[in-house]
């Protein structure tokens, strides 16, 4: 009779390394919540502060309060977390798949998405030459221009590190390329964000604000679990959600370290939370 076959004992190191990544995890975060300014909007501050300029009259503002970045960074953020999510959800109403979207842009699609980061370098040169009142550029800066073509730049990012990030992770994926039907949901999106955004209302705001550092967390987290996993040649072995969690988690450490890192770095200069500050 054929004796059924046993699995090998984990090992040691495998028994370990979960314990290890939360503990470390936990660590970091307690550390970094520790040493950036109190209440949950302040941890929005720190967030914005390790990744973005934050002046004052390039940001949207709740009253007194300038939101944790400025209008340029809060429409990719709001854009790149809406794009994230969105990707995630997409396969689930793909007819006939229910893999994870790890097809690249192409064709007229891809042309579309770098026109995106196109608009957003040319609002961007235009409104860091007016920093130079004796400098020609081409119309008046305007935040609601910078919130425009942020998040833009924002659906961008999420239509390439999604794919990447499922090539990167699953086992499996489907390899169809994100089509107009995607990102024209993406656009819509996209719409509604800056719409919300440029109501100025204070109900709104608050979330959106939250929101935005979510999705710095987000995208960095992302890129951080990819990296990770490819640096140490464990890409394409996940089948399920449970399996990413660890990856997941480590990525959420190097994101949380490098924020850290330039919080500190940052503050030990300008001994303050608060934007940059430039004449004029």
């Amino acid at each position: 009779m054929e004796q059924p076959q046993t699995l090998p004992a984990p090992s040691v190191a495998s028994r370990l390394w979960p314990g290890l990544a939360v503990s470390a995890a936990a660590l970091v975060l307690v550390s970094w919540l520790l040493n950036t300014p109190e209440g949950i909007m302040g941890k929005a501050d720190a967030i914005g502060y390790a990744i973005c300029h934050r002046i004052g009259s390039h940001s949207f503002f709740i009253g007194d309060y300038q939101l944790p970045l400025c209008a340029r960074c809060t429409g990719i953020y709001l854009g790149a977390l809406m794009g994230m999510v969105t990707l995630a959800i997409l396969p689930l109403t793909r007819r006939g798949a229910r893999l994870p979207l790890g097809g690249l842009p192409r064709g007229g699609v891809l042309f579309t998405l770098v026109g995106f980061v196109a608009l957003m370098g040319v609002d961007g040169v235009n409104s860091y030459l007016n920093f130079f009142p004796k400098l020609p550029h081409l119309y008046e800066p305007q935040n609601w221009l910078r919130l425009i073509t942020g998040t833009l730049d924002g659906i961008t990012m999420a239509a390439f590190i999604v794919p990447v990030f499922n090539q990167t992770v699953w086992k499996d994926w489907d390899e169809r390329p994100l089509g107009w039907r995607e990102l024209g949901l993406l656009v819509l999106f996209g719409a509604v964000i800056i719409g919300l955004v440029l109501s100025d209302n204070p109900v709104v705001l608050y979330p959106l604000a939250l929101l935005s550092s979510v999705g710095v967390l987000a995208l960095l987290t992302a890129l951080f679990t990819a990296i990770l996993l490819i640096f140490t040649r464990r890409t394409n072995r996940v089948e399920h959600w449970s399996g990413a969690l660890l990856p997941l988690l480590l990525g959420f450490t190097l994101t949380l370290i490098q924020i850290g890192v330039v919080d500190a770095l940052r503050y030990a200069v300008f001994k303050s939370w608060g934007g940059l500050v430039f004449p004029g």
